[in-house]
């Protein structure tokens, strides 16, 4: 970016809300790409990661958190807690998204953790479901009441509805600063993240709620020979009964959750992929802190 306007805006914002509440498919929308993984099953994501949109006036650098978790108190629940209270302090703004019609413990929990001194939008999302328009207003003045909101909108991620609205108001907030990544970056996370990533979202989409979530995947090998990728992958599972459930009777599974994972790895890095994913017993490594750090949880 060779000029720089003298009112070129830049900062980060934080996306938060309950599990399962479509925060990482909003921010997949604003970004354009597909950065942070989405899945039916809640608590699916577990780093912070940064999606980057640049336009001619503005950089927006979203940061997808984890969903607070309150089920568990285990090592890695504790780990992801702080990442979100870390994220937060240190946000411009903060984007807090509810379902449009569903406002409960779960989103006061995570409301009642927000900074004061940040800008908050209130973000409405799959406001496309109610059918009703006219219950939607009351809905929005309901959680209006709660907090002083920087602002108020409706969206649905999914269907793409208001989405340039809801970046006009974040620009609004975002302090005055020059980009602080490049025009084309889309994330600051690596190829070999993002692999990784990839095929934990196949698993948590094609198990659903068979598969607890406390398991991971680790890359143990990424080469890249020209504009091929060799990746080699490892599904970690706490039990024997998680792993066969990974593979699959005769192992078709196992064979699609690996050929979803390519396709999507190809579209992601333009240019072929060679993917070999295999699953591995280990239990206990979410709840062992040193095992957390090894396998990239801040």
């Amino acid at each position: 970016m060779s000029t720089t306007p003298e009112q070129f805006r830049c900062g980060y914002i934080a996306i938060v809300g309950r599990p399962n509440v479509g925060k990482s498919t909003l921010m997949n929308v604003l970004i354009g790409a597909k950065v942070s993984i989405t899945s039916r099953k809640a608590q699916t994501t577990r780093h912070r990661i940064t999606g980057i949109q640049t336009r001619d006036d503005a950089q927006y650098i979203y940061v997808d958190t984890p969903g607070f978790q309150t089920r568990h108190a285990n090592a890695l629940n504790k780990t992801l807690n702080k990442t979100v209270s870390n994220t937060l302090t240190s946000s411009d703004v903060i984007l807090f998204l509810v379902e449009a019609g569903t406002f409960g413990p779960a989103d006061q929990q995570v409301l009642d953790l927000l900074p004061k001194n940040v800008p908050v939008v209130l973000v409405i999302n799959k406001s496309d479901r109610m059918k009703d328009k006219a219950v939607l207003m009351p809905f929005a003045q309901k959680v209006a009441a709660l907090r002083d909101f920087a602002a108020i909108v409706p969206v649905s991620a999914k269907m793409r509805f208001q989405v340039d609205a809801l970046e006009a108001e974040i620009k609004r907030h975002l302090p005055e600063n020059p980009p602080v990544f490049g025009p084309d970056d889309i994330t600051d996370r690596s190829e070999k993240f993002l692999a990784a990533e990839i095929v934990r979202e196949k698993v948590f989409r094609l198990l659903g709620d068979e598969l607890p979530y406390t398991s991971t995947v680790l890359v143990e090998q990424f080469q890249q020979e020209g504009n091929l990728r060799r990746i080699f992958c490892a599904i970690l599972v706490e039990r024997d009964t998680h792993k066969s459930m990974i593979i699959g009777n005769k192992g078709a599974r196992l064979k699609e959750i690996s050929t979803q994972s390519r396709l999507d790895m190809e579209k992601l890095f333009g240019g072929p992929v060679y993917l070999e994913i295999w699953v591995k017993v280990k239990s206990g490594w979410a709840d062992n802190e040193a095992g957390l750090r090894a396998y990239g949880y801040e």
